[in-house]
């Protein structure tokens, strides 16, 4: 939880790889002990083997140590029936019926409502000359988007965005937010069982495995949580890089050629979730040298393991990893984020990146870079803001 999370991770993984190896030794808040796995070897190891390293948090050997307002317990999760949450052909039950409500979302459609909301908000701070377009921008685009996707009105985003961020940081807010975001799940459910409509919760209710009210509610919660704020952070931290790197200097001159190598450079060096919890060991093991007990707890250190050394390194000349995605931005292995949901995810930040630098010619940071400071979440990783400066232009339209 220390601010070098937030201000030098790059130095800070280099000195946790030194002082201890690819698995680190880590305690939580509340003095709650657990192993931050920051190897590439060594993760694609941990989630490629869901035998011995479950995603099952009912073997957590320090369930009796911790309280129940532990601010990181929405993260970690409690036993619970969701595709997030269950093993075995219990997770594959749920994933069946998650993965085709996901592939049921129509691509076309997507990209067209959320051109219409990116311009909707643009509309409104495009004749002032500035804005903070993480909030005005970046957050609101995703969930709004998100919100249609699976059936929310338009009217429940600002909510939905309170709640899931709270949720997510892991302060003090967190069981609040989550307990307010599970209350709108419960809503869209309850409304699914009166009127359907082409959404997510739509598709779901309709899958012919029987599933309860409880279950479509957990299933939509891992849905919006795993989706939003990293989906909005891809985007937030792309658009950073982009006004921050010579490298996609040409982009921001009309062309969009630099976006997508943009979007894949952040996935390696600026990924969103750099902290995902996690598995636990099934039985005794080893792991890099490391005894790991059985019931041990692994965090998934995702951007730990794309810095390391030993994986992957840039092969082309501008130093960019272009055509390379054997990052560990979306996990891997059984719990990996389906691909369809990867598909919505590029889809939202693709087009809100191209739709800003469409409608703000000259868009350039209103602060130097070293001001701009991340969000306070070890799991996520986001910019707490991004003010920017650009010609006035009229709304959409020229209305």
């Amino acid at each position: 939880m220390g601010p070098r999370f937030h201000t030098d991770l790059e130095a800070l993984h280099r000195d946790m790889r030194r002082d201890h190896g690819p698995v680190v030794p880590v305690t939580l808040p509340g003095g709650v002990p657990a192993w931050l796995v920051i190897g590439y070897r060594e993760l694609l190891r941990v989630t490629g083997d869901p035998l011995l390293f479950p995603r099952d948090q009912g073997l957590w050997n320090q369930w009796p140590n911790v309280p129940e307002d532990w601010p990181l317990r929405p993260m970690i999760g409690t036993p619970q029936p969701s595709v997030y949450f269950t093993v075995g052909e219990e997770h594959r039950r749920h994933l069946a019926m998650v993965q085709d409500a996901l592939e049921s979302v129509d691509h076309i459609e997507l990209r067209r409502s959320t051109e219409e909301i990116a311009d909707r908000l643009i509309d409104g701070f495009c004749g002032t000359g500035e804005a903070e377009i993480i909030s005005a921008y970046a957050r609101p685009l995703t969930i709004l988007a998100l919100a249609r996707v699976l059936g929310f009105p338009d009217s429940e985003g600002p909510a939905l965005i309170r709640s899931l961020s709270d949720m997510c940081d892991g302060g003090p807010d967190a069981l609040t937010g989550f307990q307010d975001a599970l209350a709108a799940m419960s809503r869209l459910v309850e409304r699914a069982h009166h009127q359907t409509g082409a959404d997510m919760i739509s598709a779901m209710t309709a899958h012919p495995a029987p599933f309860t009210d409880e279950e479509y509610v957990l299933n939509l919660m891992a849905l919006t949580s795993a989706g939003f704020l990293p989906t909005s952070d891809w985007l937030g931290n792309s658009v950073r890089l982009m006004l921050t790197d010579d490298r996609f200097a040409a982009s921001l001159t009309g062309g969009r050629h630099s976006i997508p190598e943009a979007m894949n450079e952040v996935l390696w060096e600026d990924t969103p979730t750099q902290i995902l919890a996690g598995r636990w060991a099934a039985r005794d093991t080893r792991l890099a040298g490391r005894h790991i007990a059985r019931g041990d707890m692994l965090l998934l250190g995702l951007a730990g393991a794309n810095a390391d050394p030993d994986a992957h390194t840039p092969h082309a000349a501008d130093g960019l990893r272009n055509n390379n995605f054997a990052h560990f931005a979306f996990s891997h292995g059984e719990y990996q984020c389906p691909f369809p949901a990867q598909e919505i995810a590029e889809i939202l930040a693709r087009t809100g990146i191209e739709v800003l630098l469409d409608r703000l010619p000259g868009i350039e940071l209103a602060v130097p870079a070293q001001a701009l400071a991340r969000r306070p979440s070890p799991f996520l990783r986001g910019m707490t803001v991004l003010p920017v400066r650009f010609e006035t232009t009229p709304p959409h339209g020229g209305h």
